[in-house]
């Protein structure tokens, strides 16, 4: 299996931590991590990315700012984007949908989940 990239965007650390913990039960993937919209921003500019996962609330960029950047760049029109975040209404589900998030996930997150969303997004089978 060819080897995945994903780029983890939260401004916690032990939500990254989380994140990354469930994302390494899935063979072939190599996740590296940013703690703000415009750390990813730098990132992506020198590297390319199979999937996003990013917090809606961060500062300096926040999660909703970097979806829309993103989309707006031919570059990442394709890019799968997961948001995780601690914003569950469905007002805001409908927002980041509507920016471009492929799917959007609330906190508290199941490990579980996670796996089966990044699967799904990536195609990986089981």
């Amino acid at each position: 299996m060819q080897t995945a990239r994903i780029l983890v965007v939260d401004d916690s650390p032990t939500m990254r931590q989380l994140i990354v913990f469930a994302l390494h039960r899935i063979p072939g993937l190599q996740v590296e991590e940013a703690g703000d919209g415009v750390a990813a921003l730098k990132m992506l500019s020198n590297e390319i990315y199979d999937l996003l996962l990013t917090d809606i609330n961060m500062p300096i960029m926040d999660g909703l700012k970097l979806i829309s950047l993103l989309r707006n760049d031919a570059q990442y029109n394709a890019l799968p984007i997961v948001v995780i975040t601690t914003e569950g209404t469905v007002l805001d589900r409908e927002k980041a949908t509507a920016l471009g998030a492929n799917e959007y996930l609330a906190k508290p997150i199941q490990t579980a989940r996670i796996i089966e969303v990044v699967r799904q997004l990536l195609e990986i089978d089981r």
